[in-house]
């Protein structure tokens, strides 16, 4: 009777291992943004998010960040110490203002980075880490097929990797999902990974606002030493159409 069973479970194995192999890299990235996305929703999305960002030995900062993607219009308010400063970038148009001064001198200008390269960068930051995983699907994300099993920090992870196009960046991604919600959970980037340099987020809790799933607390780490950069928090998310 046992032997005759052998080949059953021999059966079974190789089609539990087939369903495994199943799980391509599109199908994962598909699933992701099904959990965090359902309706897709994030290409409309029209709201101000409340970060606070707290890092060693400096006061917290404070963020509020207008993104209204149909329109394409951005705008960065923060507040740290005693310095309020504000940048906005629409239809390719940028300003600033410090402590509500719009004339700068070019100290000023220097200091705070006032510039539209600036306010550029800030614009990706946000709409880029926030729109994980959806911004996956962007174009110029070249997405390795094969999907990894790793562990991570004691933790299973399903794990994608992604490059990108020179002209849209040159660091080294990993995204690590939940295997069985496909929760983004963690990312990391590198930009020269035989120097094991760039970073790790972890991510936890989850703030959910028209039907989108954002991370609300990300932890911050350098890769070579595990050394604490900070951690910000999503503190609410405000619809600008309410």
């Amino acid at each position: 009777m046992l032997k005759k069973s052998i080949p059953f479970l021999l059966l079974l194995f190789a089609f539990k291992t087939i369903q495994g192999q199943e799980l391509t890299a599109t199908k994962l990235l598909d699933r992701s943004i099904a959990y965090h996305d359902p309706e897709g929703n994030w290409k409309q999305f029209q709201s101000i998010l409340h970060i606070n960002l707290e890092m060693p030995d400096r006061p917290t900062r404070k963020s509020e960040v207008y993104l209204n993607l149909p329109k394409q219009v951005f705008g960065l308010k923060t507040i740290q110490d005693t310095i309020t400063t504000y940048r906005k970038l629409e239809n390719g148009k940028c300003s600033f203002s410090l402590n509500g001064k719009t004339e700068l001198d070019s100290t000023e200008i220097k200091k705070h980075r006032a510039d539209c390269e600036r306010t550029t960068m800030y614009r990706n930051y946000y709409t880029y880490l926030y729109g994980l995983p959806m911004k996956l699907k962007d174009p110029g994300t070249i997405i390795d097929p094969k999907v990894e099993k790793r562990e991570f920090k004691g933790k299973e992870y399903l794990v994608l990797r992604a490059t990108y196009d020179k002209n849209v960046g040159t660091d080294e991604w990993y995204f690590y999902f939940d295997p069985e919600t496909y929760a983004l959970k963690v990312y990391q980037f590198y930009k020269d990974k035989t120097k094991n340099d760039g970073e790790y987020i972890l991510l936890t809790d989850e703030l959910e606002t028209n039907e989108i799933k954002l991370p609300k607390t990300r932890v911050w780490y350098y890769n070579n030493n595990d050394g604490y950069l900070g951690t910000d928090d999503l503190e609410k998310v405000v619809d600008i159409n309410k």
